[in-house]
């Protein structure tokens, strides 16, 4: 069996990137596509098995089946979900590109706009700075740490004194992204 003279098996090996094309005329698999680009898996193929994932692109994928759940048009602000619901992210992007970070960014954006919470667990200068809230824990990982010693705005912590590891490397990334 074929469809548009591919094989079932030609069409797993396909990468996303890949198959947003090839079902352009199918609004549902095509959203659903699309999303997994918009948070930077475009170069998963269809038949990758999930135990191959990292932890970062398992949460990105369920994040986007949540994000196709809502809205099947990919308008995440007219959900129809209610406003409030809270989305909980350890690290999601680890082993992304640039890029990609900056596209998740966007769906994470796109998210609280629509009225939702997103917490994300993240070490990702990029990330951090373009968070409305920071909780730092610290003051060192493991039994040294656990306690906040810094909070606020990402502009707020990077002025913070004391034990923040974090104030003083977000500090010296916002000063050369302002540059």
């Amino acid at each position: 069996m074929q469809h548009r003279g591919r094989s079932i098996g030609e069409v797993l090996a396909m990468s996303v990137d890949e198959a947003v094309e090839f079902f352009a005329a199918h609004p549902r698999i095509h959203h659903a596509l699309r999303l997994l680009q918009d948070v930077g898996l475009g170069y998963l193929t269809l038949g990758q098995q999930s135990p191959t994932l990292s932890g970062g692109e398992a949460q990105r994928i369920k994040l986007v089946a949540e994000l196709a759940r809502l809205n099947p048009r990919r308008d995440v602000r007219r959900s129809v979900a209610a406003p409030g619901t809270v989305y909980v992210l350890d690290e999601p992007t680890v082993g992304l590109h640039m890029a990609d970070v900056e596209k998740l960014v966007r769906v994470l954006h796109r998210l609280v706009d629509a009225g939702h919470t997103v917490v994300v667990i993240e070490h990702n200068l990029d990330v951090i700075a373009e968070a409305d809230w920071l909780i730092d824990l610290g003051p060192e990982g493991g039994s040294g740490g656990g306690r906040i010693v810094a909070q606020g705005a990402p502009e707020a912590v990077a002025k913070a004194k004391g034990k923040s590891h974090t104030a003083r490397v977000l500090r010296r990334f916002l000063e050369e992204r302002a540059t």
